[in-house]
């Protein structure tokens, strides 16, 4: 009864407030989330899941043991696809990231990216920041992968204790100090010979995530994974 009711004042819902596809604008069909048809489309994918050797692992050679990397989309500065990345940091839109967390592991899963891997680490924000913006979006990917893979989140065992600025209006070599030391290991050892997914909405300059790969430096037997939702390219 109470299934009945909910989808029938969804559908109440759709019909005076539709859900609008978050790039174009057009209403969304039932079976569209977050993107409609042609929009998902023409999304810019990278397949860089499919390339060794490709740009986004080469941002973090000889930073930490990296087994594989790859950005599902690439964003462009003025491109209509940022509208995606602003909803999931500014939008509140915990359920955009969740969702775009599943799109991309379930077109990932197929060529077997996640093989292997033991648990997913979103890249912390500081609790400060958090609790403003009420989430954390990389959190909310996460989720959205593991939705579809299985493979548990690690939410608390790395945590940033260094309140940082944003990094959107730095240089490159501001981005590298800024974060540098912001992360701790909490609980070291329920790393140690595992297979980490680091996980984060944006790739520029790499800064973030290698500084949340150094909290765990050190750690016997640990090794890394790379996937974020959008990489930055001019």
């Amino acid at each position: 009864m109470w299934k009945t009711c909910k989808l029938w004042f969804s559908s109440l819902a759709r019909l005076f407030v539709p859900r609008r596809c978050v790039v174009c604008g057009v209403p969304l069909d039932d079976a569209e989330e977050v993107l409609c048809l042609e929009c998902d489309v023409a999304l810019p994918r990278t397949g860089y899941h499919l390339r060794a050797d490709n740009p986004v692992e080469q941002r973090f050679w000889g930073r930490f043991p990296l087994v594989r990397a790859t950005s599902y989309f690439r964003y462009h500065k003025g491109g209509d696809y940022r509208r995606i990345l602003f909803q999931l940091k500014y939008g509140n839109r915990k359920d955009y990231a969740r969702a775009m967390g599943r799109r991309m592991a379930a077109d990932l899963s197929r060529s077997g990216f996640f093989e292997g891997v033991d648990v997913l680490l979103p890249v912390p924000l500081h609790p400060d920041k958090e609790r403003r913006r009420g989430y954390n979006q990389s959190a909310c990917l996460a989720q959205g992968v593991s939705d579809v893979t299985g493979i548990p989140v690690s939410v608390g065992n790395v945590q940033r204790w260094k309140f940082t600025e944003t990094q959107t209006r730095k240089s490159s070599y501001q981005r590298w100090g800024n974060v540098d030391g912001a992360f701790v290991a909490v609980d070291v050892a329920a790393f140690a010979g595992q297979h980490v997914l680091l996980l984060d909405d944006v790739l520029t300059t790499g800064a973030t995530l290698t500084a949340c790969a150094d909290a765990l430096a050190g750690v016997e037997g640990v090794r890394f994974s790379v996937l974020t939702l959008a990489v930055a390219e001019d």
